[in-house]
């Protein structure tokens, strides 16, 4: 007897579900479901129809939907998630439903109305690795759509997927930005943002080397940086971290594109030319709506002038932006600061390596810190650089004595203050160290400080978020972590991992948990982001899955000890330990 012939098309099948659904249900279970059932009856169904997609299944926050065409498909989710974004614009955060779409296009194995096969596999898990209230596509999907479809996409490279035995190259697409003919891969964990409202935001671009010299390549970042770290100060600009706008170094891209993903109105790139005791700086400031450019110069000076030459590009940013500062604003912005070429060379080389986080590199960049301050003793970059390197190798063991590092470390503070009372970074050392010296609301105290002095910064904002979740107040430490997050766009991981920890202080495991997978996606090995996932898997009742990344954690760290990590978590409450820690004790982590 013949066997039972297999009826197989090809199809697109689109994938959706509720970003958070298990915490929006726990929250106002009631609530959520009549407002889902809404945006069903009122949006999504309808609008699929329009598009000529069949609905073949839902779950209880998710559907699966069948489509003859991507360019259906993904049509049809451009307009549900753009219109979902404005519904949500009026609701308040914890009431809002943000759906995750994965795309694909494959073959289908039909029985009777429902649909099968790795198709429809694939689409599931592209909806998985979806941001909430965006879209994730297939490369085959991508294929049928690229230039037929108002939207802007960006390569996120081969994707091991979950069950399926073959990496999938995926794009990212994010509604409200248009196709340009070229794209790029864009960093990882980068998303379009919506500008900051009230005041001018502006991203500092990496300044490109024209030195002709690739060792110099430190040089020039160091100069964009410290523009950016000057108009970080000024009240009045909300500035994009340098996480954030030097992941685009190297890149030739489309600056309103750029500019878009950044959420910044305006954008400034230059280039430095180092030429013995010489130095030219160009910049151009350009709208990052239609690429004009609003002001350009050229400065040229010794390196003996270089502090003077970035606060004279500042000083010209402000006036092209007509921010008006007060009087005393103007002068703690623009201070007059000393230093000399070498002393400030020894820094930017340090600073190169200190940002790679290591114990080898952290002792290399704290020898070039320490040699620029015997040039200069009250040279303040080095001073707050040398506080952070010492408070880094005391916490994590890396130097003998600990207090001593700790008390050197708020030397360095002070020594920074004497030299200028309004130096934001200083009072990010001293909370830092009064942190781990449990000293918890002089830490407070200081992170507050610092934001007040520095309002755009992301470090102040993160590390204040820091200080005040170990303090306890897991409320204000989740709105400094989202805040950061918002001035460094792309990378925000450090912020993230935080904000998961303290939103599971709160209760809410399920925002934890999502948090805590997406860094872990970027750094599977984050050590605070395994342990967070952990936790939240253990409460939200997923004992199974708990224990898997339980293992998945001790196959990357075989030497963990929950003593001995506890050990380095600097709560001011042993109850909030015992919280975090309970369930990895439960999960199989050993003691």
């Amino acid at each position: 007897m013949a066997p039972e012939r297999v009826e197989r098309r090809l199809a697109a099948v689109l994938a959706a579900d509720v970003a958070g659904y298990s915490r929006l249900m726990g929250t106002d279970e009631e609530g959520t479901l009549a407002r889902l059932k809404a945006a069903r009856k009122n949006l999504i169904d309808p609008t699929i129809a329009a598009h000529r997609g069949r609905i073949v299944k839902t779950t209880g926050d998710g559907m699966l939907v069948e489509f003859g065409s991507a360019v259906d498909a993904v049509r049809s989710s451009v307009e549900v998630q753009s219109r979902m974004a404005e519904l949500n614009a009026s609701a308040p955060q914890q009431q809002r439903i943000e759906f995750r779409i994965g795309i694909h296009v494959g073959d289908i194995i039909i029985d009777n109305d429902d649909i099968f096969g790795d198709g429809v596999n694939i689409a599931a898990r592209l909806e998985n690795i979806a941001d909430p209230g965006g879209i994730c596509l297939s490369d085959d999907a991508y294929r049928q759509i690229r230039s037929k479809v108002d939207a802007a996409f960006e390569d996120m490279g081969q994707q091991n997927l979950k069950n399926i035995t073959e990496p999938i190259r995926a794009w990212r697409m994010k509604t409200g930005a248009r196709t340009s003919p070229e794209r790029h891969p864009t960093p990882a964990g980068s998303r379009h943002v919506r500008p900051f409202s009230g005041k001018p935001s502006i991203a500092v671009l990496p300044f490109q080397n024209m030195s002709g010299d690739n060792e110099q390549e430190y040089f020039a970042d160091g100069i964009a940086e410290d523009v950016l770290t000057t108009l970080s100060k000024i009240q009045e600009l909300m500035v994009i971290a340098r996480n954030s706008s030097f992941a685009f170094k190297g890149q030739n891209r489309d600056i309103r594109e750029i500019g878009q993903i950044l959420g910044a109105r305006y954008l400034l790139e230059g280039s430095v030319r180092k030429i013995g005791n010489r130095i030219r700086l160009t910049a151009q400031l350009i709208d990052g709506r239609d690429g004009g450019h609003l002001w350009a110069d050229r400065f040229d000076g010794d390196l003996d002038d270089v502090f003077d030459l970035q606060d004279r590009i500042t000083q010209e940013i402000v006036e092209a932006l007509e921010v008006q500062l007060t009087v005393g604003e103007r002068a703690r912005v623009w201070r007059k600061r000393s230093g000399s070429p070498l002393a400030y060379e020894y820094v930017l080389k340090g600073r190169a390596l200190y940002v790679n986080f290591a114990r080898q590199t952290h002792a290399q960049a704290r020898k070039l810190f320490e040699q620029a301050l015997e040039i200069n003793a009250s040279f303040m970059p080095a001073l707050y650089l040398l506080g952070l390197t010492l408070t880094d190798q005391a916490r994590f063991g890396w130097i003998k004595d600990e207090n001593e590092a700790y008390q050197a470390a708020l030397g360095c503070a002070d020594r920074a203050l004497a030299a200028d009372p309004s130096f934001g970074e200083a009072y990010l050392v001293i909370g830092y160290v009064r942190t781990y010296q449990r000293r918890h609301d002089e830490a407070v105290a200081a992170g507050e400080t610092a934001i007040s002095l520095a309002p755009s910064s992301s470090d102040a904002h993160h590390m204040a978020g820091m200080y005040h979740g170990y303090a306890g107040n897991f409320r204000k430490a989740v709105l400094y972590e989202e805040h950061a997050q918002r001035l460094s766009p792309i990378e925000r991981n450090e912020s993230m991992v935080d904000e998961a920890r303290a939103r599971f202080h709160l209760g809410d495991f399920a925002a934890a948990h999502d948090i805590a997978a997406r860094v872990l996606k970027q750094r599977p090995l984050w050590l605070t982001a395994q342990s967070t996932l952990i936790a939240a898997l253990w409460n939200l009742g997923r004992q199974d899955d708990a224990r898997m990344i339980s293992t998945d954690l001790l196959a990357g760290h075989p030497n963990f000890s929950l003593a001995r990590w506890a050990r380095l978590l600097p709560y001011r409450r042993q109850g909030d330990l015992d919280a975090l820690v309970n369930p990895l004790r439960m999960a199989g982590l050993p003691e």
